[in-house]
């Protein structure tokens, strides 16, 4: 078994106690590669934003478990040596098995994500609750959740939402003790998350449930995730440069930044950054189709995603200079 803390991480207590306090949210970015993770890390070292390492089961699956913890503490001492003492923090995203989250655990996370939401209310409470026991016994922090997202990201799909039951929260947190709770207002997964008419905005997320359970459970980390804003320029880039990308919708900025001054102390984006990754290469492929140079597409790539981590640091999350 490796800890976390011999690689470099934190858990993410202090993180949300800052932010918390702050009215700020830290930024939790999914990665599968060598530029996303360049990115994250460039972008919080040059913002100064503590940051959460998001990696799904697929993307484990993908990288390699050993390779991908490498990388991770590979991430802690490039963000050293450029200067920039932030907290990271490495969170398995959406782990569906006690197995998965053992085995996250013994290879170096520092906070897991047991997402038993789809499962009957007993069954989510005793399969979270047994999580807790294992992760708190090496300090490794975890969030549960309560309500379903809509869409589709990696294994997590969902046809319909299922809103949070503000009645079930206190029960919930105090029989698993969890340390944070991703909560479902109306933000879903994917770059598909509303099917919208032209002209048409997308519905405002329930912070009349938000509030409610604020009210239940004052000063407890809340999560939000599916929070990609879906930022139609990237769309429209995809589009131009061969992309069919129709009738897609994210989550408003401004939403997203009432959401991080609450008690929101973490909000999760990926399929933000994918679509910037995606627009980038395609630019490369048709502006240039005698490229056949990786770096060449995968450079303006991770780019791309530098500006648009920077851009939700500093105008969105409010996470930047915290550190």
């Amino acid at each position: 078994m490796v800890s976390y803390k011999d690689l470099g991480f934190v858990n993410t207590r202090e993180m949300f106690k800052g932010a918390m306090d702050g009215g700020y949210a830290i930024p939790a970015y999914n990665f599968n590669n060598m530029e996303q993770i360049q990115a994250i890390i460039t972008a919080c070292v040059e913002t100064k934003s503590p940051v959460i390492l998001q990696v799904s089961k697929g993307a484990r699956q993908y990288a390699n478990e050993t390779l991908l913890r490498y990388m991770g503490q590979g991430a802690v001492e490039m963000a050293k040596k450029m200067g920039g003492n932030i907290p990271i923090a490495l969170h398995l995203d959406h782990g569906d098995s006690y197995e998965l989250a053992v085995s996250c655990i013994e290879y170096g996370f520092s906070s897991i994500m047991i997402d038993g939401s789809h499962l009957p209310y007993e069954e989510n409470i005793a399969l979270t609750k047994k999580v807790v026991e294992f992760a708190h016994k090496h300090d490794v922090t975890v969030e549960g959740e309560l309500g379903v997202l809509a869409g589709i990201e990696d294994e997590v799909q969902a046809e319909t939402s299922h809103y949070t039951r503000p009645e079930e929260v206190v029960d919930f947190v105090g029989r698993t003790g969890v340390d944070s709770l991703a909560i479902s207002i109306g933000t879903s997964h994917g770059a598909y998350k509303f099917k919208l008419k032209p002209g048409e905005k997308p519905p405002d997320l329930r912070f009349d449930i938000l509030e409610e359970i604020e009210k239940k459970i004052p000063g407890f980390p809340i999560v939000l995730h599916g929070s990609s804003s879906v930022p139609q320029e990237l769309i429209e880039e995809i589009n131009k440069y061969g992309g069919k990308m129709e009738n897609t919708a994210g989550i408003p900025e401004e939403q997203l930044r009432k959401a991080a001054k609450s008690a929101v102390c973490k909000i999760n984006i990926d399929s933000d950054g994918r679509l910037a990754m995606t627009a980038a290469i395609r630019k490369v492929f048709v502006e240039k189709p005698a490229e056949f140079d990786p770096r060449k597409y995968l450079g303006p790539a991770r780019s791309a995603l530098l500006e648009l981590y920077k851009h939700k640091n500093v105008h969105v999350l409010g996470s930047a200079n915290r550190v």
